[in-house]
């Protein structure tokens, strides 16, 4: 059985990897206008299966632009052709060496002041959303999802989604589904976020930053590991 230490480096490991992925789809030029999301969602992980080989994903792949951007990951759009003044975001969740990995990251293609203000206040939010959690050693999942909401309406923006992020782990990971509370970052959580899953491991906790301009209809997604790193 691993140690903590050990589990706690290969999340950091494959979060890394997804880091690099992520880098190198932006430094190709990926994501651009007039690609469909199903092409770049495809070229992403062809891209993935040349760095690191053949790679499995424990969640749909997403790529979203424009009013898409709106929906929550349970939704299923069409798909769409990338336009030139969008804003599109990435969701992926590869597995490297049995361990999940859950980066979104966002992309502005045009120069729209309010869309780039957007994906610049993702990671400050994030940020914040990790140092009120390193703050409170007792936090529940509903007291974390409340300051996350709050620090986007203090922003401007609306928070997308029922939850602000889950749990993650081995490859399976503990059941996230929606008769599982406890496994997000949500309304009805009133478990302490830092305690063990029931195969006696310290829980880790993927945090999402889903932020949206409904008027304009568009939005902007951010996430990555919260209590490691």
């Amino acid at each position: 059985m691993r140690t903590e230490d050990e589990r706690a480096g290969q999340l950091l490991d494959a979060q890394a990897n997804a880091v690099a992925l992520f880098d190198e789809v932006a430094a190709r030029g990926l994501i651009a206008a007039g690609q469909g999301e199903q092409a770049v969602s495809d070229r992403v992980r062809d891209l993935a299966n040349e760095m690191f080989g053949k790679t499995r994903h424990w969640h749909k792949r997403i790529v979203r632009s424009g009013p898409h951007t709106l929906q929550p990951y349970r939704e299923n759009p069409p798909d769409r052709i990338i336009e030139a003044d969008d804003i599109v975001f990435a969701d992926f969740g590869p597995i490297f060496e049995e361990f999940e990995a859950d980066l979104g990251r966002t992309y502005v293609l045009g120069d729209d002041p309010d869309k780039h203000r957007l994906a610049a206040d993702l990671p400050v939010i994030f940020d914040a959303g990790r140092r009120y959690f390193a703050r409170h050693p007792d936090i529940t999942g509903a007291r974390l999802y409340a300051e996350v909401k709050r620090l986007g309406r203090e922003a401007g923006w609306t928070l997308g989604g029922t939850h602000a992020g889950h749990l993650v782990g081995e490859f399976p990971h503990e059941t996230i589904d929606g008769a599982s509370i406890k496994s997000y970052i949500a309304p009805g959580n009133r478990s302490p976020m830092r305690r063990r899953d029931k195969a006696g491991r310290q829980c880790h906790w993927i945090l999402e930053i889903h932020l949206t301009d409904p008027a304009r209809q568009f939005g902007g997604f951010y996430e990555q590991l919260l209590d490691l790193g």
